[in-house]
Protein backbone atom coordinates (compact mmCIF):
# COMPACT_ATOMS: atom_id res chain seq x y z
CA UNK A 1 0.00 0.00 0.00
CA UNK A 2 1.12 3.35 -1.08
CA UNK A 3 0.71 5.72 1.71
CA UNK A 4 1.96 8.53 -0.20
CA UNK A 5 4.29 10.33 2.67
CA UNK A 6 7.43 11.12 0.41
CA UNK A 7 8.66 14.00 1.06
CA UNK A 8 5.52 15.05 3.72
CA UNK A 9 7.30 17.17 6.52
CA UNK A 10 6.10 15.02 9.81
CA UNK A 11 7.49 15.66 13.64
CA UNK A 12 7.33 13.51 16.29
CA UNK A 13 7.36 15.05 19.44
CA UNK A 14 9.81 13.23 22.28
CA UNK A 15 11.33 10.93 19.61
CA UNK A 16 14.66 10.46 20.71
CA UNK A 17 13.91 6.85 22.06
CA UNK A 18 11.00 4.41 23.03
CA UNK A 19 7.80 4.76 20.48
CA UNK A 20 8.66 8.12 19.51
CA UNK A 21 12.09 7.18 18.29
CA UNK A 22 9.96 4.01 16.16
CA UNK A 23 7.15 6.31 15.13
CA UNK A 24 9.88 8.71 13.61
CA UNK A 25 11.82 6.18 11.68
CA UNK A 26 8.24 4.29 10.01
CA UNK A 27 7.49 7.66 8.81
CA UNK A 28 10.80 7.98 7.66
CA UNK A 29 10.86 4.71 5.83
CA UNK A 30 8.19 5.99 3.75
CA UNK A 31 9.80 8.95 2.70
CA UNK A 32 8.74 11.56 5.12
CA UNK A 33 11.14 14.36 5.86
CA UNK A 34 11.13 13.88 9.90
CA UNK A 35 11.72 16.02 12.76
CA UNK A 36 13.15 14.36 15.87
CA UNK A 37 12.80 15.92 19.15
CA UNK A 38 13.47 15.57 22.80
CA UNK A 39 14.95 17.53 25.62
CA UNK A 40 18.21 16.31 25.09
CA UNK A 41 19.91 17.57 21.98
CA UNK A 42 22.58 14.96 21.55
CA UNK A 43 20.63 11.96 21.94
CA UNK A 44 17.96 13.30 19.40
CA UNK A 45 20.34 14.36 16.89
CA UNK A 46 22.02 10.82 17.42
CA UNK A 47 18.40 9.44 16.76
CA UNK A 48 17.85 11.63 13.52
CA UNK A 49 21.82 10.50 12.21
CA UNK A 50 20.55 6.85 12.91
CA UNK A 51 17.57 6.91 10.99
CA UNK A 52 18.93 8.93 7.77
CA UNK A 53 21.54 6.41 7.67
CA UNK A 54 18.92 4.17 8.12
CA UNK A 55 16.28 4.99 5.75
CA UNK A 56 18.12 8.17 3.18
CA UNK A 57 15.56 10.50 4.71
CA UNK A 58 15.95 13.94 5.21
CA UNK A 59 16.12 14.60 9.53
CA UNK A 60 16.16 17.10 11.61
CA UNK A 61 16.90 17.23 15.54
CA UNK A 62 15.81 19.94 17.69
CA UNK A 63 15.82 20.15 21.85
CA UNK A 64 12.53 20.47 23.01
CA UNK A 65 10.74 20.87 26.47
CA UNK A 66 7.70 20.12 25.73
CA UNK A 67 6.16 20.60 29.80
CA UNK A 68 7.24 24.74 29.27
CA UNK A 69 4.80 27.35 27.85
CA UNK A 70 7.27 27.78 24.70
CA UNK A 71 8.77 24.90 24.13
CA UNK A 72 6.33 23.32 21.39
CA UNK A 73 5.62 26.25 19.65
CA UNK A 74 9.57 26.28 19.01
CA UNK A 75 9.62 23.30 18.12
CA UNK A 76 7.17 24.03 15.49
CA UNK A 77 8.63 26.82 14.30
CA UNK A 78 12.13 25.43 14.06
CA UNK A 79 10.83 22.39 11.88
CA UNK A 80 8.73 24.70 9.39
CA UNK A 81 11.84 27.14 9.45
CA UNK A 82 14.15 23.72 8.19
CA UNK A 83 11.67 22.03 6.17
CA UNK A 84 9.16 24.79 4.85
CA UNK A 85 6.07 22.86 5.75
CA UNK A 86 4.31 20.49 7.66
CA UNK A 87 1.90 17.68 7.06
CA UNK A 88 1.93 15.26 10.33
CA UNK A 89 2.18 16.20 14.21
CA UNK A 90 2.88 12.92 15.76
CA UNK A 91 2.14 14.53 19.82
CA UNK A 92 3.61 12.53 22.25
CA UNK A 93 5.34 13.14 25.80
CA UNK A 94 6.96 10.99 28.73
CA UNK A 95 4.79 9.74 30.61
CA UNK A 96 3.33 11.07 34.00
CA UNK A 97 5.33 9.19 37.37
CA UNK A 98 3.21 6.51 38.89
CA UNK A 99 1.71 6.31 42.02
CA UNK A 100 -1.63 6.53 44.17
CA UNK A 101 -3.59 9.70 45.35
CA UNK A 102 -1.83 10.35 48.35
CA UNK A 103 1.56 10.15 46.51
CA UNK A 104 1.15 13.55 44.69
CA UNK A 105 0.74 17.08 45.56
CA UNK A 106 -0.46 20.50 43.80
CA UNK A 107 2.60 20.66 41.79
CA UNK A 108 2.95 17.31 40.44
CA UNK A 109 -0.63 17.39 39.49
CA UNK A 110 0.74 20.96 37.84
CA UNK A 111 3.98 19.40 36.19
CA UNK A 112 1.66 16.31 34.82
CA UNK A 113 -0.94 18.70 33.83
CA UNK A 114 1.57 20.69 31.56
CA UNK A 115 3.41 17.51 30.20
CA UNK A 116 0.36 15.07 29.78
CA UNK A 117 -2.39 17.72 28.01
CA UNK A 118 -1.18 21.25 27.78
CA UNK A 119 1.52 20.38 25.80
CA UNK A 120 -0.74 18.39 23.19
CA UNK A 121 -2.98 21.21 23.27
CA UNK A 122 0.39 23.48 22.53
CA UNK A 123 1.69 22.02 19.64
CA UNK A 124 -2.07 21.25 17.94
CA UNK A 125 -2.28 25.33 18.34
CA UNK A 126 1.24 26.05 16.40
CA UNK A 127 0.67 23.38 13.85
CA UNK A 128 -2.22 24.29 12.59
CA UNK A 129 -2.18 26.87 10.44
CA UNK A 130 0.32 24.74 8.51
CA UNK A 131 -1.18 21.90 8.76
CA UNK A 132 -4.45 23.59 6.94
CA UNK A 133 -2.03 24.94 4.85
CA UNK A 134 -0.55 21.50 3.71
CA UNK A 135 -4.46 20.57 2.44
CA UNK A 136 -3.98 17.31 4.23
CA UNK A 137 -3.33 17.81 7.50
CA UNK A 138 -2.74 14.73 10.05
CA UNK A 139 -2.92 14.83 13.89
CA UNK A 140 -1.82 11.40 15.87
CA UNK A 141 -1.96 11.65 19.55
CA UNK A 142 0.34 8.67 21.17
CA UNK A 143 -1.66 8.04 25.13
CA UNK A 144 -2.54 4.98 26.54
CA UNK A 145 -5.00 2.44 27.15
CA UNK A 146 -5.52 4.07 30.21
CA UNK A 147 -8.00 6.24 28.79
CA UNK A 148 -10.12 2.87 27.84
CA UNK A 149 -9.44 0.82 31.22
CA UNK A 150 -7.54 3.03 34.58
CA UNK A 151 -4.49 0.91 35.39
CA UNK A 152 -3.79 0.71 39.11
CA UNK A 153 -1.20 3.11 40.33
CA UNK A 154 -0.95 5.35 37.09
CA UNK A 155 -3.21 7.60 39.12
CA UNK A 156 -1.91 10.74 36.74
CA UNK A 157 -2.19 9.09 33.29
CA UNK A 158 -5.48 7.54 34.23
CA UNK A 159 -6.74 11.22 34.82
CA UNK A 160 -5.43 13.64 32.53
CA UNK A 161 -4.67 11.53 29.54
CA UNK A 162 -8.59 11.39 28.57
CA UNK A 163 -8.66 15.08 28.28
CA UNK A 164 -6.65 14.03 25.24
CA UNK A 165 -9.17 12.09 23.93
CA UNK A 166 -11.41 14.33 24.52
CA UNK A 167 -9.77 17.61 22.63
CA UNK A 168 -9.23 14.89 19.99
CA UNK A 169 -12.64 13.81 19.41
CA UNK A 170 -13.70 17.75 19.31
CA UNK A 171 -10.99 18.37 16.71
CA UNK A 172 -11.83 16.32 14.99
CA UNK A 173 -15.55 17.65 14.09
CA UNK A 174 -13.73 20.46 13.75
CA UNK A 175 -11.24 20.50 11.37
CA UNK A 176 -12.84 17.51 9.18
CA UNK A 177 -13.82 19.94 6.72
CA UNK A 178 -10.19 21.15 6.43
CA UNK A 179 -9.03 18.04 5.14
CA UNK A 180 -7.50 17.43 8.34
CA UNK A 181 -7.44 13.96 10.66
CA UNK A 182 -7.16 13.73 14.55
CA UNK A 183 -6.77 10.53 16.31
CA UNK A 184 -5.02 8.48 18.95
CA UNK A 185 -2.95 5.29 19.27
CA UNK A 186 -2.62 3.49 22.30
CA UNK A 187 -0.16 1.46 23.20
CA UNK A 188 -0.55 -1.34 25.98
CA UNK A 189 2.40 -3.23 27.50
CA UNK A 190 5.15 -2.46 24.77
CA UNK A 191 8.75 -3.12 25.98
CA UNK A 192 10.56 1.09 26.56
CA UNK A 193 12.48 2.31 29.20
CA UNK A 194 9.17 3.75 30.63
CA UNK A 195 7.77 0.32 31.00
CA UNK A 196 10.67 -1.34 32.73
CA UNK A 197 10.84 1.73 35.16
CA UNK A 198 6.77 1.27 35.92
CA UNK A 199 7.66 -2.34 36.64
CA UNK A 200 10.78 -2.31 38.19
CA UNK A 201 12.60 -5.50 36.76
CA UNK A 202 12.21 -7.88 33.96
CA UNK A 203 11.37 -10.33 36.24
CA UNK A 204 8.11 -8.46 36.77
CA UNK A 205 7.94 -7.63 33.03
CA UNK A 206 7.77 -11.36 32.05
CA UNK A 207 4.45 -11.63 34.67
CA UNK A 208 3.04 -8.91 33.00
CA UNK A 209 3.63 -10.17 29.35
CA UNK A 210 1.91 -13.60 30.61
CA UNK A 211 -1.36 -11.44 31.19
CA UNK A 212 -1.81 -10.42 27.44
CA UNK A 213 -3.38 -12.96 24.94
CA UNK A 214 -0.82 -12.40 23.07
CA UNK A 215 1.71 -13.59 25.81
CA UNK A 216 4.20 -11.62 25.19
CA UNK A 217 5.18 -7.83 25.66
CA UNK A 218 5.07 -5.45 22.19
CA UNK A 219 7.87 -4.03 20.75
CA UNK A 220 7.93 -0.11 19.64
CA UNK A 221 8.06 -1.90 15.72
CA UNK A 222 4.73 -3.36 16.92
CA UNK A 223 3.03 -0.69 17.82
CA UNK A 224 4.55 2.49 14.57
CA UNK A 225 2.70 0.67 12.06
CA UNK A 226 -0.21 1.85 13.49
CA UNK A 227 0.51 5.83 13.67
CA UNK A 228 2.34 5.55 10.00
CA UNK A 229 -1.18 4.34 8.90
CA UNK A 230 -3.00 6.72 10.29
CA UNK A 231 -0.80 9.87 8.91
CA UNK A 232 -0.84 8.51 5.35
CA UNK A 233 -3.30 9.31 2.37
CA UNK A 234 -5.23 5.92 2.10
CA UNK A 235 -6.57 7.03 5.92
CA UNK A 236 -8.31 10.26 5.24
CA UNK A 237 -11.79 9.34 6.01
CA UNK A 238 -10.48 7.61 9.49
CA UNK A 239 -11.12 10.59 11.91
CA UNK A 240 -12.19 11.12 16.05
CA UNK A 241 -10.54 7.42 16.57
CA UNK A 242 -8.87 5.69 19.31
CA UNK A 243 -7.12 2.55 18.70
CA UNK A 244 -5.70 0.12 20.75
CA UNK A 245 -2.22 -1.54 20.09
CA UNK A 246 -2.11 -3.85 23.44
CA UNK A 247 -2.13 -7.54 21.94
CA UNK A 248 -5.40 -7.76 22.94
CA UNK A 249 -5.52 -6.79 26.58
CA UNK A 250 -7.74 -3.92 27.06
CA UNK A 251 -11.17 -5.81 27.54
CA UNK A 252 -13.05 -2.67 27.00
CA UNK A 253 -16.07 -2.77 23.97
CA UNK A 254 -15.24 0.54 22.58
Amino acid sequence: MDLDLRDRVAIVAASSSGLGRACALGLAAEGARVVVSGRDLERAQATADDIAKRTDAPTVAFACDLATAEGPASLVERSVAHFGRLDVLVTNAGGPPGGTFADFDDAAWERAFALTLMSVVRLIRAALPHLKASGRGRIVNLSSTSVKEPIDHLLLSNSLRPGVIGLARSLARELAPLGITVNNVCPGRIRTNRLLSLYGSEEALHKAAGQIPMGRLGEPEDFSPAVVFLAGKPAGYITGQTLCVDGGLTRTLM
